[in-house]
């Protein structure tokens, strides 16, 4: 059976060891360290099921990251989950009209995390 890929984008190394630990035993987990470098993986021709991002990266944004693959015609289906430190309504509102699917507050529990990705994918 071939798995579904999910990429995940977050600059802190613990975060993505611990996400491609726990998701790889149901996912291909792809890893990458900030907003640019998810949209070169995604303009290389590479098409995830769903993205988890990190809001606060350096070179390209959460933010910037949601635009960018929102208003491209060939990625702007995939469901995105925002990752932040940040517990506000505000963030959250911002990420959600954005275009982004949900929204998870740091430090989160891995097995809520996998369950919203299921969700996700399962609505596609």
């Amino acid at each position: 059976m071939i798995k579904k890929k999910i990429l995940v984008i977050d600059d802190e190394l613990s975060i993505r060891m611990l996400l491609e630990n726990y998701l790889s035993k149901i996912y291909e987990v792809i890893t990458r360290n900030d907003g640019l470098d998810g949209m070169r993986w995604l303009e290389e021709g590479n098409m995830p099921e769903l993205i988890v991002a990190d809001i606060q990266m350096p070179n390209m944004d959460g933010y910037e990251f949601i635009k960018n693959v929102r208003s491209s015609g060939y990625f702007k289906d995939i469901p995105m989950i925002m990752l932040s430190g940040i517990e506000s309504s505000q963030e959250k509102i911002k990420c959600l009209k954005l275009g982004a699917n949900d929204y998870m507050v740091k430090p989160f529990n891995p097995e809520e995390l996998s369950i919203r990705i299921e969700l996700l994918i399962a609505r596609k």
